[in-house]
């Protein structure tokens, strides 16, 4: 067999080390070299900066058999902060994190008051005041603010006014991209995998991971899972297509069937805002109504469909389902899921395509947001922002 040449040394190099300590949790230079096929002075160059910079530092040892124990490799998670803003229609939820993905404050807040009385960019600006504020973290260690939201809600020159206003950098990244970034650097997935989240809302999104970087498309567009069809002459959407899995499988599809249901609308609270609306059908389902069981489990039907069609086309090996459509009923989808992808996954035969729930479906958004900011600060070039 023919040696494997080793990849030169260069900004993506650093993101590479820094994925594999991150995915590792501690590791030593050797295993670095082996586990990127980086040459032992490319390693030891880019470690050397890395503990510089305090992105990562020493944190023990290990046996070795060839002689002197191996120096062991972490992230340092204090050193830096990012920050994450998940704008919802009445509510944002503001999530720091540090270097190893690890939430170090949350909480979320009304914005309907505030904005009556200025601009979205002050609004968010009072908000990153008082939030780092309150957690008392060290101004020159946060590394910036990263805005997420349905596609398209926020425009990026949006970012750019309030990174000048903030003096910090200032992303603007959709919320179900934003999501699967989270979810891959928390649960620490390493960059060999093929990983994928399916973040279900008003609409639904995927986010895609490949190599340890958001996978953005053309126009930074990729992940519109919501309009890929499950019925050629199926229902119309507002995007031009019919049949769109949105327009089944949604938030808003559920609970407008919900609400066209005589017996579930006379016995739950379906007139409450959408996401509370929701939620008392989806704790009904959850609890056993049979005809809330039947109208979720029918939507985790139709969203299993166009899944399916997203692992096949992509190989996929590893999923993750999160949003606040799975905070109560997530087992739901994913026993659906589950079944589906194991009966007609194209390379079943050939690997496992492991489906996961989220252990923190509502905040996964403004998680996956910071740990924007943290990727773009450790790994120079590795993260790029449709407000770039």
């Amino acid at each position: 067999m023919a040696r494997r040449e080793a990849p030169a040394a260069g900004p993506g190099s650093r993101a590479l080390v820094v994925d594999v300590v991150r995915s590792a949790t501690a590791i030593s230079r050797v295993e670095l070299a082996e586990v990127t096929g980086l040459t032992q002075p490319s390693i030891s160059g880019i470690v050397r900066d890395l503990i510089t910079d305090g992105v990562i530092h020493e944190t023990g040892s290990a046996d070795s058999v060839r002689g002197a124990p191996r120096k062991l490799l972490a992230i340092n998670p204090a050193n830096r902060f990012g920050i994450g803003f998940q704008l919802g229609p009445e509510t944002v939820t503001c999530v720091a994190i540090d270097l190893t993905g690890g939430v170090v404050g949350r909480e979320v807040v009304p914005l309907g008051d505030d904005l009556r009385h200025a601009g979205l960019e002050d609004v968010l600006r009072a908000r990153f005041e008082d939030f780092t504020a309150g957690l008392d973290l060290p101004r020159d260690r946060i590394e910036g603010l990263a805005i997420v939201a349905p596609a398209a809600r926020v425009p990026a020159d949006r970012g750019v006014v309030l990174a000048e206003r903030l003096g910090i950098p200032v992303l603007v990244e959709n919320d179900g991209a934003a999501a699967a970034l989270g979810e891959f650097w928390t649960r620490r997935v390493s960059r060999d995998q093929s990983f994928g989240s399916v973040y279900l809302s008003t609409g639904i999104g995927a986010g895609l991971v490949f190599s340890g970087a958001l996978f953005r498309g053309a126009s930074f567009d990729a992940g519109e899972l919501g309009h890929l069809s499950i019925a050629y002459d199926g229902r119309p959407c507002p995007c031009g297509n019919r049949g769109c899995v949105e327009r089944y499988a949604s938030i808003a599809a559920t609970v407008e069937a919900a609400r066209a249901h005589p017996g579930l609308a006379a016995r739950l609270r379906l007139d409450d805002p959408l996401f509370s609306a929701y939620d008392a059908v989806a704790r009904a389902a959850v609890n056993g109504d049979p005809e809330a069981f039947a109208l979720v489990d029918a939507a985790a039907g139709y969203l299993a469909v166009a899944v399916t069609s997203m692992v096949n086309l992509l190989d996929l090996g590893r999923l993750v389902l999160t949003g606040p459509g799975m905070a109560v009923a997530g087992s739901i989808y994913a026993r659906r899921l589950r079944a589906h992808l194991s009966e007609t996954a194209h390379a079943r035969h050939r690997h496992e395509v492991t489906v996961e729930l989220s252990a923190q479906p509502r905040d996964a958004a403004a998680i996956g947001a910071a740990a924007l900011v943290v990727q773009a600060s450790i790994a120079p070039g590795h993260t790029q922002s449709p407000s770039r």
